[in-house]
């Protein structure tokens, strides 16, 4: 899918900046509409450089957010009908155990989301799941939806069933410039497009890209460790190959959360990560010298001692992902405050790719001034003061 060397001049319905599992959703739905889409891509694909990369990441109904619960039933239904355009398995159901103190913010949301009834006391989770420890004062509930999306095959289909309804991909073009107006005009290393409307869904360049339109979104790329640990015994660990999907919320020691996903990826190894990182540079991410210390790795290693004592307490696998937040962790899915054919969808902060087939669906209906599906009022750039910058 490489670039051909030649300049390329062409005009489109709608173009598309970053083939992400977000953005790659947003060319799928405008090429469903039928709009002439081209959906463009700076590295040549695959590549393991942004945030959609790596075999799984959890899905779920369970949600601490209300405005986030609300579109899981939509977010699934997508999924299933991508698995049946694409003739493939996305999704396995290993179902999803939530863990934390009783009471805790978080969680209670998790709980209003679910029900009463999936409250797991701690008996029926060791009866359940004798690998996964509660401590005193915490409660589990149980999210029988929950499961795993496989995340390249995913990545794969939505730009194959894109590519089907005569969308064009283009990878291996770094966006140079874009020029606002009735008709965009973006200028690639290798070609120059036009197109009356343009989504922005670059993960963490996005603040670059949008910096000289006269943006300056609150984005923090975060390097984040994905961790894998060994099952001292086969089995020994409960979150093994048939095991659940699990998250801990409002634990003291790893405040920002720790999730797992079973020994799917690399047989015997479970993963489980801390759901935050070290602010990085996306063009530096990979170029962190030796010795660096991982701080995130301990906090690991204390939780799978405490949580998973079925697991060796040191990883076996260490990887590296990106997050892009937001100052709230909430996304930003809205129109450009001055150019209003610009559509922008960052700060997935870690949970968005489980909602990439409505947030798709969100920025097409956005750059196609349509009535969103779901309301993208809390999704506000203007709810970050001093955002509007003279633009250079």
């Amino acid at each position: 899918m490489a670039a051909p060397s030649q300049p390329q001049q062409a005009t489109y319905d709608a173009i598309v900046i970053g083939a992400g599992i977000q953005g790659s959703f947003a060319a799928y739905h405008l090429a469903q509409r039928h709009r002439a889409t081209l959906l463009l891509e700076q590295f040549i694909l695959p590549h393991s450089r942004g945030s959609s990369h790596g075999q799984s990441r959890i899905t779920r109904s369970a949600y601490p957010r209300v405005l986030y619960a609300r579109m899981m039933p939509d977010s699934f239904r997508l999924w299933q009908r991508l698995e049946a355009e694409a003739g493939t398995s996305l999704y396995r159901r290993t179902g999803l155990v939530a863990l934390g103190p009783a009471g805790h913010p978080e969680l209670e949301g998790c709980r209003r989301s679910l029900g009463a009834d999936h409250v797991l006391d701690a008996t029926v989770l060791a009866q359940r799941f004798p690998g996964l420890r509660l401590h005193a004062g915490e409660v589990a509930m149980w999210d029988g939806t929950g499961g795993v999306l496989f995340a390249d095959r995913a990545l794969r289909a939505v730009q194959d069933v894109f590519r089907r309804h005569g969308g064009t991909l283009r990878d291996g073009e770094k966006v140079l410039r874009i020029e606002p107006g009735a008709v965009l005009t973006v200028t690639t290393t290798a070609g120059v497009y036009r197109a009356p409307r343009l989504i922005i869904a670059a993960g963490a360049w996005t603040g670059a890209l949008v910096a000289p339109l006269g943006l300056r979104l609150p984005l923090q790329p975060l390097r984040i460790d994905v961790c894998y640990w060994r099952e001292k015994e086969l089995g020994s660990s409960g979150a093994g190959r048939t095991g659940p999907c699990f998250m801990a919320l409002g634990l003291s020691q790893a405040p920002h959360g720790v999730y797992g996903l079973p020994a799917l990826e690399y047989p015997g190894l479970v993963k489980v990560c801390y759901h935050h990182g070290s602010p990085t540079d996306p063009e530096e991410r990979d170029r962190v010298p030796p010795g660096t210390p991982r701080p995130d790795v301990a906090i690991l290693s204390s939780f799978i001692s405490s949580y998973l004592p079925g697991l060796e307490p040191q990883p076996a696998v260490v990887e590296t992902c990106l997050y892009t937040n937001t100052p709230d962790e909430d996304f930003i899915l809205d129109r450009h405050p001055k150019f209003s054919n610009i559509i922008i969808g960052a700060g997935f902060s870690g949970h968005g790719f489980k909602l990439a087939p409505v947030v798709g669906k969100l920025l097409c209906e956005l750059s196609l001034g349509e009535e969103p599906s779901h309301s993208t009022a809390p999704f506000a750039i203007t709810r970050f003061p001093g955002v509007l910058q003279a633009a250079l």
